[in-house]
C-alpha cells in the first residue's frame, strides 16, 4: 500500500513540475519582438508550396544547388539538374542533383529509375550509371552489404511543381578521368565534370 502511495505521489509531482515548466515557458516566448520577415519565411528545408507527398530517403546528402553542371529533360514534364559531382575521401564520386517536376500532373513513373535492380532498394535511382568513354569504363551506383543501393530510395511520386534532391555514389574512376556521361532511365544522357 506504502509503494501505491508513493507512486500516486511522485505521478502528481510529475504533473505539478509539468505545469509550472509550460507556464514558465509561456511566459518566457512571444512578445510581438521578432520582425515581421523573420515569422513569414519558412524554416530552413522547407518550401512555401507545403509538404512534398514523396520524400526521399534521409540517407541522401542534401546538397545546397549553386552550380549545375548539366540540366536534362525526361518523360512527362520532368527535369534533372546534375549539380556536383565530387571525389570523396572514402573512395567514391558522389553525384548530387535535383529531379524537378514541370509538368501539371503528378509524376508516377518512378519504377523505371530504379533500373534491372533485384535487391531491395525498392524505388530508387539504382538505374543510374557513369561512362568514362576515355577509359572505356561504365560504372555502376554502389550497394551496402546487404545490397542496398547507395543513392536515393522513396521515390514514388513527385507532385507537380515539386522538387527533390537525390544523390548517387560510385566507385571513383581514376585520377585522369575530368568528366563522365551520367544517364538515368527516361532522361537524355548528360556529360558532367568532375571536381576533388
Amino acid at each position: 500500500m506504502s509503494t501505491r502511495h508513493t507512486v500516486k505521489t511522485r505521478g502528481g509531482t510529475a504533473v505539478a513540475i509539468a505545469a509550472i515548466l509550460a507556464v514558465t515557458v509561456a511566459g518566457c516566448g512571444g512578445g510581438g519582438d521578432k520582425p515581421k520577415a523573420a515569422e513569414s519565411s519558412p524554416p530552413a528545408g522547407k518550401s512555401q508550396g507545403g509538404t512534398p507527398s514523396s520524400q526521399p530517403s534521409n540517407n541522401s546528402p542534401s546538397p545546397t544547388p549553386t552550380e549545375v553542371l548539366a540540366t536534362v529533360n525526361g518523360e512527362l514534364g520532368m527535369t534533372l539538374a546534375i549539380n556536383s559531382a565530387v571525389r570523396d575521401a572514402g573512395g567514391f564520386l558522389t553525384v548530387n542533383g535535383q529531379l524537378k517536376n514541370t509538368g501539371t500532373k503528378p509524376f508516377t513513373s518512378t519504377a523505371a529509375w530504379r533500373g534491372n535492380e533485384l535487391n531491395g532498394s525498392g524505388v530508387s535511382v539504382a538505374g543510374v550509371t557513369l561512362v568514362d568513354k576515355a577509359g572505356k569504363k561504365r560504372y555502376y551506383v554502389l550497394r551496402d552489404t546487404e545490397g542496398r543501393c547507395l543513392c536515393t530510395t522513396g521515390l514514388t511520386i513527385i507532385d507537380a511543381g515539386q522538387s527533390v534532391p537525390f544523390f548517387a555514389q560510385f566507385p571513383v574512376p581514376p585520377a585522369g578521368t575530368t568528366q563522365v556521361d551520367f544517364s538515368l532511365p527516361t532522361f537524355a544522357t548528360a556529360t558532367i565534370k568532375i571536381s576533388g
